[in-house]
C-alpha cells in the first residue's frame, strides 16, 4: 500500500523504518584521499576465468553481515515496491583488425566511443609510430588518424564501404573481452546483459551479467519493478588511477541516457516509500548525474564525469548490485563512498571465502547508502 494510505504496517512502513535508521548519523571516520589506500593484494586465482552457468547462481555476499547468498536470492533481499534500475547498454563489436594502408604493418583499433558524426575515439595497439593522418585499413572499414596517440587512445575518422559504420562494425568487428580474461566464452551473448538493448558500450555493465529471464520474472512476482537507463561503459572506469591521490584524477566523460519513462519510475518509487536499487556502478553514475536541484532525476542525456569518493552524499540511489572490482580502480573508490572503512573487509572475507572477481565473477549487494 502506497505511502499516506493510512497504512501503519507491511512491507510499506518496514521500508520507512528502514529508512530512518539508515539516516541516523555515523562516527564513520575519513578515509584516505590517497591513490594506494584503494589498493589491495588480488591473486591471479581469483579472477573469474569461466563464465558461470546459469547466471544468477553465481554468488552474492550481503555487504552489511558478510552473509554469503546466491544471486537468486535477490528477490528475498528485495521489498515490494523497490526499483531496479538497469543499465540497458549492449556491448559494440568494436574490436577491429587490420594494418597500416602505407606500411602493411599490422594494427588493432579498439573503439571506445563515437565522439559526434564520423569521428571516434580508439585504443591503438601498437600506438608506436602512429601519427595524425596515419591511414588505416581495417576490413570494410577505413580509418584515418586525426589526433593522437596519447596513452595509445587517438581519434580517427572511420568510414565504412557500405557507408554505414555500426551496421559494418556488427558484422565485422568482434566483442572486446576483459584483457584479464584468459577463457573462452562459448557463446559472446554471455558478455551481454539478457536485457541489453542500446548499442554504444566498450564494456559490459557487469553487474547485471547475473540476471536470467527466469529471475526478472521472480521479481517481478513478488512486486520489484524495473526500469531502465542507458550509460556507454569506457574503459578508462576500469584502469587503476595512476595519480597519488583521488583528487588528482580525472574522469573520463562516458554518455547517458534516462528515459522519460526511468525518471517517472523513480519519481513514483519516491512517493511510495520504496528504495532506488542501482544495479552496477554505472547506474550508479547515471542517476546520481541526472539529480536535479529538486532531488529528483530529471529525464535526458548528456555526458557523465562524476567521480563519486568518500564523502559524497548519495542524492537518489538506495542500494547497490555490483561485482567485486580491480584494485585502485575508480569503481574501489566509489565502493568505499558507500562502505566507508567496510570496504576493504568485505573484499578480504570475499577473498578468503573464494569469490570469483571482476567482469564474471561473482557479487555484493549494498544497502543503504547513506542517501539524503
Amino acid at each position: 500500500m502506497p505511502a499516506g494510505s493510512g497504512a501503519t504496517d507491511g512491507p510499506w512502513n518496514a521500508i520507512a523504518q528502514r529508512r530512518e535508521e539508515s539516516a541516523a548519523p555515523t562516527l564513520e571516520p575519513v578515509l584516505s584521499r590517497f591513490t594506494a589506500d584503494y589498493r589491495y593484494d588480488l591473486p591471479a586465482s581469483a579472477i573469474a576465468q569461466a563464465a558461470i552457468e546459469p547466471r544468477d547462481s553465481a554468488r552474492l555476499v550481503l555487504a552489511a553481515t558478510l552473509e554469503d547468498r546466491r544471486f537468486f536470492d535477490l528477490p528475498e533481499l528485495l521489498t515490494p515496491g523497490d526499483l531496479l534500475v538497469v543499465n540497458r547498454t549492449r556491448v559494440r563489436a568494436a574490436r577491429l583488425r587490420g594494418v597500416k594502408t602505407a606500411t602493411g604493418g599490422a594494427v588493432e583499433a579498439l573503439l571506445i566511443r563515437r565522439r559526434d558524426g564520423d569521428h571516434w575515439e580508439a585504443l591503438v595497439k601498437p600506438a608506436r609510430r602512429i601519427r595524425p593522418g596515419t591511414e588505416l585499413d581495417l576490413g570494410d572499414l577505413h580509418g584515418r588518424v586525426i589526433e593522437g596517440p596519447d596513452e595509445g587512445v587517438v581519434v580517427m575518422e572511420l568510414c565504412a564501404e557500405s557507408g554505414n559504420v555500426e551496421e559494418t562494425l556488427a558484422r565485422t568487428g568482434s566483442v572486446p573481452l576483459p584483457p584479464y580474461f584468459h577463457g573462452v566464452l562459448d557463446d559472446p551473448e554471455r558478455y551481454q546483459t539478457v536485457y541489453a538493448a542500446t548499442v554504444g558500450s566498450a564494456a559490459a555493465p557487469t553487474a547485471g551479467l547475473h540476471f536470467t529471464p527466469a529471475l526478472l520474472t521472480r521479481l517481478a512476482e513478488r512486486g520489484i519493478e524495473r526500469t531502465e537507463v542507458d550509460l556507454e561503459v569506457g574503459l578508462d572506469t576500469f584502469r587503476p588511477m595512476t595519480v597519488p591521490s583521488i583528487d588528482e584524477h580525472t574522469m573520463h566523460e562516458e554518455r547517458y541516457v534516462v528515459p522519460e519513462a526511468a525518471a517517472e519510475a523513480i519519481a513514483a518509487v519516491r512517493r511510495r516509500g520504496g528504495r532506488v536499487v542501482a544495479v552496477g556502478t554505472t547506474v550508479v553514475r547515471a542517476l546520481e548525474t541526472a539529480v536535479g536541484e529538486s532531488g529528483l532525476v530529471r529525464a535526458g542525456s548528456g555526458g557523465s564525469d562524476l567521480f563519486i569518493t568518500p564523502g559524497y552524499r548519495f542524492e537518489v540511489v538506495d542500494a547497490v548490485i555490483t561485482n567485486f572490482h580491480a584494485p585502485g580502480t575508480t569503481l574501489i573508490v566509489m565502493v568505499a563512498a558507500m562502505l566507508g572503512s567496510r570496504w576493504r573487509r568485505v573484499y578480504e572475507h570475499a577473498l578468503e571465502a573464494g569469490y570469483r572477481f571482476l567482469s564474471f565473477g561473482d557479487a555484493m549487494y549494498i544497502e543503504s547508502t547513506g542517501r539524503r
